[in-house]
């Protein structure tokens, strides 16, 4: 049976790649593998990207057609799965009745590039992670809808966007500011936003605690980013040392950033550098960062 990469995952704070298999009728597989950074890690693409069907309620339902999925899509989801998917989200506003209390967060990235959200509170901080976030500190707790309003008030008042891109994300990763003065900056946000009238009452308000992902993203040293993945192709390799990762971005000592998205609906194996005349090499296409990709994420 087929492992299909699911892209990166974050599990206890430590970044770990995903994996899923469908082992006959109504029998599905998932595992992790964990990431270190400071060791090499390559691997190739085999076969054709296929689409990852939905997951939903922690069961994934494959897609019942198979369908194959580009290689520079920034999900790996054909459209139909994506369209039902959706019908069914927080993100997409299409489920207003979801009973679980929520929070909403404050999410610092580099300098001028912050964003307020909301995220389910049984999930702790992993949607920080997930999203990059370098910096953080929570707002306020309650219902969902108070948490929409809450986070539609807060995008106005402070004017900051309810999306960032990637690759505005990781152009500025290696060049932050020290650890207290990026505390400041969210201690300061975080003030201006307790101090505005009008929250919906069903909130509570949070204390301003600013949590910094320096160790679990290998802020402390992090190469400048140089390439990125373009796309994964059949037979293409990327191989170098892990040294860090934010996000779904897994960063190489040689300035490679490579967006775990783009890997999810590969099968993915190891490359073992024995059965080489050399080192393993990347050859997967990349583009310099900064570059427009023909699709990027949402968050």
């Amino acid at each position: 049976m087929t492992w299909w990469c699911t892209g990166l995952r974050w599990s206890g704070g430590r970044p770990a790649i995903g994996w899923y298999r469908a082992e006959g009728p109504g029998e599905r597989a998932e595992r992790e593998s964990v990431l270190d950074f400071g060791r090499p890690l390559a691997f190739a693409g085999r076969g054709a990207r296929h689409c990852l069907g939905v997951r939903r309620g922690g069961r994934r339902t494959p897609c019942p057609t198979g369908a194959g999925v580009p290689g520079r899509a920034g999900s790996a989801q054909c459209p139909e799965c994506a369209r039902l998917d959706r019908s069914f989200s927080v993100a997409a506003d299409t489920n207003a009745a979801d009973p679980r209390p929520y929070r909403v967060y404050l999410a610092w990235f580099g300098p001028d590039l912050v964003k307020v959200g909301i995220t389910a509170e049984e999930r702790g901080s992993a949607r920080l992670l997930e999203q990059g976030a370098v910096a953080w500190t929570w707002l306020g707790r309650g219902p969902l809808m108070a948490a929409r309003r809450t986070e539609e008030l807060l995008r106005a008042a402070l004017g900051v966007p309810d999306r960032i891109a990637y690759v505005r994300k990781r152009a500025v990763r290696a060049q932050l500011p020290p650890v207290p003065q990026r505390a400041a900056e969210v201690a300061g946000l975080h003030e201006r936003a307790a101090a505005l009238p009008d929250w919906p009452d069903s909130l509570d308000r949070l204390p301003c605690e600013v949590v910094d992902h320096a160790r679990e993203f290998g802020l402390d040293g992090l190469p400048r980013p140089e390439r990125v993945l373009d796309a994964m192709v059949p037979g293409g390799v990327v191989a170098g040392r892990l040294v860090g990762a934010a996000g779904p971005d897994l960063h190489f000592a040689d300035g490679l950033v490579v967006d775990a998205r783009l890997l999810a609906g590969w099968e993915l194996v190891p490359v073992d550098p024995a059965g080489l005349s050399g080192p393993a090499v990347t050859s997967v296409p990349v583009r310099a960062v900064g570059a427009t990709a023909s699709q990027d994420g949402l968050f």
